[in-house]
């Protein structure tokens, strides 16, 4: 199962973090995995395209990454809500699957 969690300090999102692996099927053909992966992905990518990366740590592993804030501004703060957006309707699809702690 993946699992999800964000941290605050004083309501600001400090950090998510995702971790695991979904088991929805064998590798290479899990799209539970797969959509989670893409949403970090592409959420990474946007940071960074928008000039934004200096502004966020990423901490990247094998069935783990960690999404730390360094300065919360207003693209960051949209991205990554956008990212715990999906990932609640990628949960809401498959709740065996993937949940927030």
């Amino acid at each position: 199962m993946i699992t999800y969690a964000q941290s605050f300090n004083q309501k600001n999102l400090e950090s998510i973090v995702i971790s695991g692996h979904a088991l929805f099927a064998p590798h290479g053909e899990d799209i539970v995995c797969a959509a989670v992966s893409t949403a970090i992905i592409m959420t990474i990518n946007a940071i960074e395209k928008l000039n934004e990366k200096d502004n966020i740590k990423v901490d990247l592993k094998e069935g783990y990454v960690k999404i730390t804030v360094c300065k919360l501004t207003e693209v960051v703060k949209g991205l990554l809500e956008n990212l715990i957006y999906s990932l609640d309707d990628i949960k809401r699809q498959f709740p065996k699957y993937l949940k927030e702690e």
